[in-house]
């Protein structure tokens, strides 16, 4: 798909994931389970099996309202950015966004590039109308982003999240988009 440079110099390919990527989607995610608390999963809790993995990727790739794209440094993910669509007719216009980065990859604009790319792809897919976000209430760097994109807070959802015995709410964030 593109080729961009990180604020690093470090060159990143951007792509949509194919199925042979499932174990590599899988690893990666249990990797960075480990690295921070902002996710919905922990270290090694992404426990699909590569042939479930492989049929989602698939499903996804059939899918008018959904997408995966995988950022890859030197032949690794170093992010994975989801837009996810419902079949049903009456909320399939709504896009739930998911971004994860590898910590080593933080703060050098990759997250920005990621949101553009899932932003304009749901601009142009015909289906997606709104997109939608969940994050923790006190991730603060990627509200920010999330703000600078023009998504709006929509709700918190009180104590949403345990982790290690500490409640954490969760932030519901969307953004509208404009037809052309």
């Amino acid at each position: 798909m593109e080729t961009f440079l990180l604020k690093n110099g470090e060159k990143v390919f951007i792509r949509e994931a194919l199925p042979n990527d499932a174990q590599q989607i899988i690893d990666f995610y249990n990797l960075v389970g480990g690295e921070t608390d902002f996710l919905s999963f922990g270290k090694d809790e992404f426990t699909t099996d590569v042939a479930a993995f492989q049929t989602t990727i698939q499903k996804t790739q059939q899918l008018q309202g959904s997408i995966m794209y995988l950022a890859i440094a030197n032949d690794e993910i170093i992010s994975i950015a989801t837009i996810d669509s419902p079949l049903k007719k009456r909320v399939q216009h709504v896009g739930t966004l998911g971004i994860v980065i590898r910590e080593t990859h933080t703060g050098l604009g990759l997250g920005k590039k990621m949101m553009n790319e899932l932003i304009e792809w749901a601009r142009t897919n015909g289906v997606t109308e709104k997109i939608t976000l969940l994050t923790r209430e006190d991730n603060e760097t990627a509200i920010q982003l999330y703000k600078k994109l023009g998504f709006e807070t929509e709700g918190i959802l009180k104590k949403d999240t345990l982790i290690n015995g500490t409640y954490y709410n969760t932030l519901s964030m969307a953004l509208l988009l404009q037809k052309n």
